[in-house]
């Protein structure tokens, strides 16, 4: 079946469908990781964007039920330059289309993301439709200008937990990595995600260093949290424009200094807001597996899973509060901080990976190591 991918530029691509057939609409974005789709599909700091993958055959390995980061796929869309609908995998239980298809996401290939990739960082990030339905140039073109704006937009709350859940599950699948004390979970550290949007293999990293966990919805009230006397308190990754996300700059400034913090990715950028500084969009964001980060503490440079398309002003914020730890070596954008004060730290990066290298797992370690100190 014929698909169209329309750009409110006026770029019109066409393809074939593959998933299931209809319309979308979203943010077209680009990923260059060359495996991993599936842990991209299921991310849910995707919400609201059609995917591009950067890498040209994709399906080949189809899917399986151990390598989700949420319970369905969270993208509007998916683009693709060749899909293989046969898949060879000992690990796969369905093809790629066929998992799509079941959870209702359009996709499309025989586009020439090469080109699509060069106008998104020629132009930037912008809104797009993909359609079986509506083949009319001018008419796709006119929906994906009158889609919703990334910029303002509060996604946290549609892909949040309605209720609050337990979690101190340690990763037991082939591949998992677990750390230097083995596998078990004791439940040393009590911790509470607050779930902007966080994806499951942050979970199974801090189960697996000894958290007990409770994940509740990102509108809960910093006197509830604290009333559950945590050891340390984690602030998750998450879709959508940060200063939109007011409950949660609110609520994180309840928290500083009651508690050890850290902060990934959207809870990155929302403890920079909630500490007075500023976020602005990126161009065309950060969306791979292979971003040079420098750690300035011990100028070591860390090879990151990165998924973002905000970041924090650094111009903007206190720096008699706040040291600046983490920089990205491509474009010099904030990578990380820490509170000069208080227990608190954030990367804008994925040290949890998935997909992506582990270069940065000892992120989670410093954590552990900060409810330690403070636990008492």
């Amino acid at each position: 079946m014929t698909a169209k991918l329309a750009l409110e530029n006026g770029t019109v691509f066409t393809g074939e469908h593959f998933g299931a057939a209809g319309e979308v609409s979203g943010e077209v974005c680009f990923n260059t990781s060359i495996t991993g789709y599936q842990e991209i599909l299921t991310d849910p700091s995707y919400a609201g964007q059609i995917v591009t993958m950067t890498y040209t055959q994709i399906g080949n390995y189809g899917v399986n039920a151990d390598d989700v980061e949420s319970a369905r796929p969270q993208v509007s869309g998916f683009v693709v330059k060749e899909y293989f609908d046969f898949h060879s995998n000992w690990r796969a239980n369905m093809s790629l289309g066929e998992w799509l298809r079941q959870h209702n996401i359009l996709a499309i290939a025989g586009v020439d993301t090469r080109m699509l990739t060069r106008i998104l960082r020629t132009e930037g990030a912008m809104r797009g439709v993909i359609s079986t339905t509506d083949l009319d140039d001018a008419s796709l073109v006119a929906k994906a200008r009158g889609a919703r704006e990334m910029t303002g937009l509060d996604l946290a709350k549609e892909v949040t937990t309605a209720d609050a859940y337990h979690w101190n599950t340690v990763d037991r699948t082939p591949y998992a990595l677990v750390t230097k004390n083995g596998e078990t979970n004791d439940g040393r550290y009590r911790v509470v995600v607050i779930d902007y949007g966080v994806k499951r293999n942050i979970l199974r990293r801090l189960a697996s260093y000894g958290c007990d966990l409770t994940v509740v919805p990102a509108s809960t009230p910093a006197e509830r949290i604290l009333e559950m006397d945590p050891h340390g308190i984690f602030l998750s990754n998450g879709p959508g424009d940060p200063d939109a996300v007011k409950y949660a700059i609110l609520n994180i400034k309840k928290l500083v200094g009651k508690k050890p913090i850290f902060g990934i990715c959207l809870g990155h950028q929302l403890l920079g807001l909630a500490l007075g500084g500023r976020t602005y969009k990126l161009k065309f964001g950060h969306r791979g597996g292979n971003h040079p980060v420098k750690n300035l503490k011990n100028g070591a440079i860390e090879i990151t899973s990165q998924n973002h398309g905000f970041a924090v002003d650094w111009s903007s914020v206190d720096t008699s509060q706040l040291e600046l730890t983490h920089i990205n070596l491509n474009d010099k954008t904030v990578e990380g901080f820490e509170h000069k004060h208080h227990p608190i730290f954030c990367v804008q990066y994925h040290p949890e990976a998935s997909p992506g290298p582990h270069d940065s797992d000892y992120l989670f370690s410093r954590f552990i190591s900060l409810m330690e100190k403070h636990r008492n």
